[in-house]
């Protein structure tokens, strides 16, 4: 190993070691007194968001390959998040970087990536982000992250203080310290494959339930077991959902699957700000529906026990967006009725399968 490799894995150990682990939130339902729920809070990372925990793994894996050394340029193609969590690691080992992401990208998350020094390269077509990525890769003898590869295999999903490791440390005292289910959404695919790895090599009865927002293949693929399915256009959440099913996606290790409505995602970042005093990104509210219709449905039959799911990332990354009500106008979401829905069922426990 050459001495620049050595250095640049010790500074990233060294950017970990200065980190505490991130918070797990308690949120009590008056409506549902015998269901405990948390939120594992990622958007205390310093770069802000679960992806920063998959960004340090990336950057491990390929110094620890042979991929990056001493000014190779690193490129990914990422909707956001994973870009500006990488361009900060960029930034700690002085390499050049660029992210390939869709144009309709949040000028926040833009403006993040630049402040760590990397430069965006902003495409109109989202399924293009990968060929084009590639090709900057190679005209530049550049490395590509490919986080849609990598995500389930650079993690190791045994232990090594990976996130479900942490959480279930973390849930030890609590009343209900194995959850019945984990609440994730997927993207690479790398955070539901950890999750479900984890609990079959621990021996846990948890369940992971991957929610996957309005036009997105992951949820048509689960359920028909094909893998070549694709779609156009963006999924409506960032973060979530793809228009082709990812290599890091595996199918085998998600229990349950449900589909959700962008609308439903929006309206949720609104109650749950309510509820928590802050902000949190639409990834989060998508989570936080398929919780709702798993506690309803624990409610029904009788069960008491505990969710964990994700605050994914701090929603003032999106206050021209999912906040602002021009937007959600223009673009046709009414989410009053969402809320209502949300408030009657936190209140007191009443969740309509119906939609809203």
């Amino acid at each position: 190993m050459s001495s620049w490799v050595a250095q640049a894995v010790q500074k990233i150990e060294a950017d970990f070691n200065r980190s505490s682990d991130t918070h797990l939130i308690p949120l009590p339902l008056p409506g549902l007194p015998d269901i405990q729920l948390y939120f594992k809070d990622e958007s205390t990372h310093p770069t802000g968001s679960l992806k920063h925990r998959l960004a340090r793994s990336l950057f491990l894996y390929g110094l620890c390959n042979g991929w990056i050394k001493a000014g190779t340029s690193i490129i990914e193609a990422s909707s956001g998040s994973t870009a500006v969590s990488e361009a900060y690691f960029a930034r700690l080992l002085g390499l050049p970087f660029i992210a390939v992401m869709p144009r309709s990208t949040s000028a926040e998350k833009i403006r993040a990536i630049e402040f760590y020094g990397g430069r965006c390269h902003l495409v109109d077509d989202p399924a293009t982000i990968y060929d084009v990525s590639r090709q900057l890769a190679q005209q530049l003898d550049g490395h590509y992250m490919d986080q849609f590869t990598y995500a389930e295999r650079a993690t190791d999903w045994r232990g090594n203080n990976n996130i479900a490791d942490t959480i279930f440390r973390q849930m030890a005292l609590e009343p209900h310290p194995v959850p019945e289910w984990i609440v994730c959404g997927a993207g690479t695919g790398g955070t539901s494959a950890t999750f479900g790895r984890y609990v079959r090599y621990q021996r846990l009865a948890t369940r992971v339930c991957v929610v996957d927002p309005e036009n997105s293949v992951f949820y048509d693929s689960y359920y028909s077991g094909q893998r070549d399915q694709q779609c156009s256009g963006g999924s409506g959440v960032e973060g979530i959902g793809r228009p082709r099913v990812e290599p890091s996606f595996i199918p085998g290790v998600v229990d349950h699957m449900i589909r959700v409505p962008n609308v439903a995602s929006y309206a949720a970042v609104h109650f749950l700000e309510e509820v928590l005093g802050r902000k949190c990104g639409g990834s989060t509210g998508t989570n936080f529906y398929g919780v709702c219709q798993l506690a309803a449905e624990m409610q029904r039959n009788g069960q008491s026990g505990s969710i964990v799911t994700l605050l994914c990332d701090d929603g003032n990354r999106y206050l021209n967006s999912y906040f602002d009500p021009a937007w959600l106008a223009q673009n046709g979401y009414d989410i009053a009725p969402w809320l209502t829905r949300y408030r009657r069922f936190f209140h007191d426990g009443v969740w309509s399968e119906a939609q809203a």
